[in-house]
């Protein structure tokens, strides 16, 4: 499908033309390197989400149904949907009004990736949306066991040949696959714990955005955030105050490698902001792995 650009002349007609009590705030572009979602802030306290794939359309629904629902459960605040936009005055898809909050994404290896709160926050959210009831709960994106990723991870690998030590990427990509198969019962999992997808300040967690790939999954998808967001120490926090024990982990760091792999081969010449994510997250899990087992 071909790209659709979004300006804040967009946003002003399509809050004109649908929800007209907004028409008078100022619209201000975000600058984010996600790829789901073209991000603009609407006001003081309020965000439009245009999404940019139709996937991403889809999941609005899924965001305005259970959302409202996680939200009273969570230990952090989480995106407040306010309405749902129809596709209209030239942008072709669902999109939403939600809550802004306040924070910054974090940077790989930046202050916050040391911090031993900000790894007891990730863990203290994780283990809250574990526990809610996953009655009628939606799949989540990667609710797929880590084994099926297996000739996907391995071409993006042979697709990075020169880019990174294939030897040492394949050696813990199949270390992963070694550990015993998720087999219990699916729980809440965000999917997507990685820097454009969390807010942060001062080294605490303020808020956790960017519900795409909400959904049931092997707990160990959200354990990809020891490595995308944590360094050596912080992670062992985050470990701890989780919970993982051996098996759950080294499916934790094969879903970080095998998303990164597949980010870095993907991104490499055309996003370099998440480019740089997934090439900092493949060095971490190489770092873990010439260390301390347990990281």
């Amino acid at each position: 499908m071909s790209h659709i650009t979004t300006a804040p002349s967009l946003v002003r007609g399509l809050i004109a033309a649908q929800f007209p009590q907004w028409a008078d705030l100022p619209v201000e572009a975000v600058d984010a390197s996600g790829t789901a979602n073209a991000i603009y802030r609407l006001g003081a306290d309020k965000s439009v989400r245009l999404p940019r794939t139709e996937g991403g359309a889809a999941d609005v629904a899924t965001e305005h149904r259970w959302l409202p629902r996680l939200a009273p459960h969570l230990p952090f605040p989480v995106p407040v949907p306010l309405a749902q936009g129809a596709p209209g005055e030239g942008f072709p898809r669902a999109w939403s009004v939600c809550s802004w909050l306040e924070g910054a994404n974090p940077r790989p290896g930046d202050g916050s990736s040391t911090s031993e709160l900000l790894a007891a926050d990730l863990a203290e959210f994780v283990r809250a949306l574990r526990r809610i009831d996953p009655a009628d709960a939606p799949p989540a994106y990667r609710s797929e066991a880590l084994a099926s990723r297996d000739a996907e991870t391995r071409e993006a690998l042979a697709a990075l040949d020169g880019v990174l030590d294939a030897k040492a990427v394949a050696a813990a990509w199949e270390e992963a696959l070694a550990a015993p198969a998720f087999t219990d019962r699916p729980v809440w999992v965000h999917g997507d714990l990685q820097p454009g997808n969390v807010l942060v300040a001062d080294g605490r967690l303020t808020a956790v955005i960017d519900f795409d790939c909400l959904g049931l999954a092997d707990p160990a998808v959200d354990l990809i955030a020891a490595w995308y967001l944590l360094t050596a120490g912080a992670r062992e926090t985050f470990r701890t105050a989780v919970g993982a024990d051996e098996a759950t982990w080294a499916r934790g760091r094969g879903w970080a490698l095998s998303i990164a792999l597949m980010e870095l081969a993907h991104y490499r010449r055309t996003n370099p902001v998440m480019a740089g994510i997934a090439a900092h997250v493949i060095d971490e899990v190489l770092a873990a792995g010439r260390g301390n087992r347990r990281g």
